[in-house]
């Protein structure tokens, strides 16, 4: 199953690498795109769970790593406003 890193820019300016078990962040989270708080955190936790389904469909158990990556960006964007933005400045 292909992985797929990608980059976020927080509105602090601080970057992270993120991490996706499989390629279902793509349908989600576009690179160069910049989304407002709440449809982020929609977009990038719905697109983790896929991936971490996917995970399960093919081995039988879903991915800690997804699911961890998940909670790790629910914590960092709660130090931000709803009107903020982040972008995903790439994917790999």
């Amino acid at each position: 199953m292909p992985e797929v890193t990608f980059r976020l820019r927080w509105p602090d300016g601080s970057e992270d690498n993120c991490y996706s078990p499989s390629t279902a962040i793509r349908e989600h989270l576009k690179p160069g795109e910049s989304y407002p708080l709440a449809d982020f955190m929609d977009r990038a936790l719905h697109g983790l769970d896929r991936a971490a389904q996917r995970v399960e469909a093919k081995f039988g158990f879903r991915c800690s790593s997804a699911d961890a990556q998940a909670a790790q960006i629910k914590s960092r964007a709660a130090a931000f406003s709803p009107e903020e933005t982040i972008t995903c400045l790439s994917m790999t």
